[in-house]
């Protein structure tokens, strides 16, 4: 008796449950930049792919992590700007305030360890070097844009060349 051959997952589940768990460290962030900002002692350690396409920041910054980096998002943070498909923070690395531009989709875990609350995700190919966004300027946390003012993102670093 022939074996059926295996059911392939046409719809593919795992990415579509990736996507939404990143919903949910996306809707965190979105409180967490509310005027209330972060409850209670919740704090985030957010780890991402340098490497991933669309990830910017400072080049002095990203190559030191040329593969992976944490960030903490806790007392320290400035302009968090959570938006559909990324976010950007202004945080201090060595008492000078830098700018960054990360991807949901480059995330590889989000941590709230006041509630020991951690998700982890595939981490996403890397970029080839032509598909990296340009670095981010550095901007001071009084440098914010004002309210209401757009913001322009070039769709071209997130499509496969």
């Amino acid at each position: 008796m022939a074996q059926d051959p295996p059911v392939q997952d046409l719809m593919n589940y795992e990415a579509l449950a990736q996507d939404a768990l990143r919903g949910v460290a996306k809707a965190a962030l979105k409180r967490a930049a509310s005027p209330e900002g972060l409850p209670g002692s919740h704090h985030f350690y957010i780890t991402f792919k340098t490497d991933a396409a669309g990830v910017s920041g400072p080049n002095d910054l990203l190559s030191k992590y040329p593969d992976e980096m944490t960030i903490v998002l806790q007392h320290q943070y400035w302009d968090l700007a959570p938006g559909e498909t990324f976010f950007s923070v202004t945080l201090q690395f060595g008492g000078q305030p830098k700018r960054l531009s990360i991807p949901y989709g480059a995330i590889t875990r989000f941590y709230d360890p006041s509630v020991q609350f951690l998700l982890q995700f595939e981490p996403p190919p890397a970029a080839p070097p032509e598909a990296k966004a340009a670095p981010v300027a550095e901007a001071k946390p009084a440098e914010a844009a004002p309210k209401g003012e757009a913001t322009i993102v070039s769709l071209d670093q997130f499509r496969k060349k």
